[in-house]
């Protein structure tokens, strides 16, 4: 048998990297090919669900939404107030000073994280905040008073329920630097024609006084008092709050709390007599408005900032709007925050305000379907598609809406319009090779369209 020929040792070396190749190749190939008892991959991957406490809006709750939005941008214009936007994350601070590290807001429901520069931000959970940071830090007050406006999603970890979101959002408007009563009259006023124009009946403005600075203090201090002889008896979180934040005993639900409430010592024996005066301005105010009010002892704002008026519009008991809400009975709510400026750093400057959920108004204004478009544009010959195309977006540019009716079969796309419920239907269609146009419309709309379309 003859040997191979000797190989010199270049060759050699060439033949083993080519035989180390071959076999690294069959061991990738190995790896990806599936192993004979392996469990087969899914050909497609779950599909993501919506994060718990959030929405998808569209339809009819879609169209209650828009008409929520669209109706506050029209009453804001009637009494002047300006648009403002502000970040949708702001830095913690911002917060945490002007809401209070005590209240749940910042201890428990903030959206907070650290950014890549390792400072902390926090998800808005209200405006009130971010408005006053960007009038301080904006040199606003050369505007004032002024007169702001505004509405976007809002964000906060709580638990989810009827009307409640953790993202959800709010229209919100605030009177800056007008110490005022008739600031609180000309809110509350707007605030009631946005309800009314809204269609919403069967609500009532709760409104109270905290009083100014002086009347605040030693009605606190006499609510320690009252409440420090009887602490025992109350419950957990009023415990908590008899130490950090009294007067919010006097809004809680629980019954053990509730008891005590009633003879707990009342904002009037303690209203200086500018606080009083003050209040009766805004009540007085409000009756020549025609707006309808009752007294609420019990409606009171925890933090130390807020002055004089609070106020909350609240469904009458057995209403329709009642019914629709449940357990959130509050629609729109807010007051006078006089010293919260000075907790951003700046200088003290009165303010008011108040804020309203959209998805809480939506639910009351009830379904709205989507209207109808003005026009309804058919082609029968796709040959005419670029004419019609070119006719629609005349009747658009006059200020009408208006929908183009060119895909499906040709022949049944004018019955699929008339269908529809189209009151006004525009179609193109060739007869004897000429390009024909017929209108289904009355007559002055009729004679409308033929002058748009020349």
């Amino acid at each position: 048998m003859l040997g191979r020929p000797a190989e010199g040792k270049a060759a050699l070396d060439q033949r083993h990297a080519r035989l180390h190749r071959r076999a690294e190749g069959r061991r990738r190939a190995d790896r990806l090919l599936p192993r004979p008892n392996a469990p087969k991959a899914r050909a497609m991957s779950k599909t993501p669900q919506a994060i718990r406490g959030t929405q998808d809006i569209f339809g009819a709750d879609a169209e209650a939404f828009a008409f929520v939005v669209e109706t506050f941008e029209r009453v804001r214009k009637l009494y002047r107030f300006r648009r403002a936007e502000m970040p949708v994350f702001e830095k913690t601070e911002v917060f945490s000073r002007a809401i209070g590290e005590t209240t749940d807001v910042v201890s428990k429901e903030m959206y907070s994280f650290d950014d890549r520069g390792g400072e902390s931000l926090t998800l808005r959970p209200e405006f009130t905040a971010g408005i006053a940071r960007a009038f301080l830090s904006n040199g606003w007050q050369q505007h004032a008073p002024v007169k702001l406006a505004t509405h976007g999603p809002l964000f906060r970890y709580e638990r989810p329920q009827k009307g409640r979101y953790r993202q959800f959002h709010q229209i919100d408007a605030e009177i800056i630097g007008a110490g005022e009563p008739q600031a609180d009259v000309e809110l509350l006023t707007m605030a009631d024609h946005l309800l009314k124009e809204l269609g919403i009946e069967g609500v009532t403005l709760h409104l109270n006084t905290l009083g100014d600075g002086d009347s605040r203090e030693a009605w606190r201090a006499a609510l320690v008092e009252y409440f420090l002889g009887v602490k025992d008896e109350l419950s957990e979180d009023s415990q908590e709050r008899l130490e950090k934040n009294p007067l919010r005993i006097l809004d809680s639900k629980d019954r053990r709390d509730q008891r005590f409430v009633a003879d707990a010592p009342k904002i009037d024996d303690f209203l200086t007599d500018e606080a009083k005066a003050f209040f009766d301005a805004v009540t007085s105010g409000l009756d020549a408005a025609g707006v309808k009010w009752t007294r609420a002892e019990s409606l009171v704002r925890g933090l130390d900032y807020y002055r004089h008026t609070a106020f909350e519009f609240i469904p009458d008991e057995g209403s329709e709007a009642a019914g629709k809400l449940g357990s959130q009975s509050t629609i729109l709510g807010g007051g006078r925050y006089d010293g919260l400026m000075e907790s951003l750093g700046g200088a003290p400057t009165p303010a008011v305000g108040w804020a309203a959920g959209i998805e809480r108004l939506a639910m009351l204004v009830g379904d709205k379907v989507e209207p109808k478009a003005d026009v309804v544009m058919v082609v029968e010959n796709d040959e005419l598609t670029n004419r019609a195309i070119a006719a629609i977006g005349k009747i658009r540019a006059a200020g009408h809406s208006a929908e183009l009716m060119a895909s499906g079969s040709a022949r049944k796309r004018f019955d699929k319009a008339v269908k529809a419920g189209a009151e006004t239907i525009v179609a193109f269609d060739l007869r004897d090779g000429a390009e024909n146009m017929r209108i289904k419309a009355d007559d002055q709309t009729r004679v409308a369209i033929e002058k748009i379309l020349g």
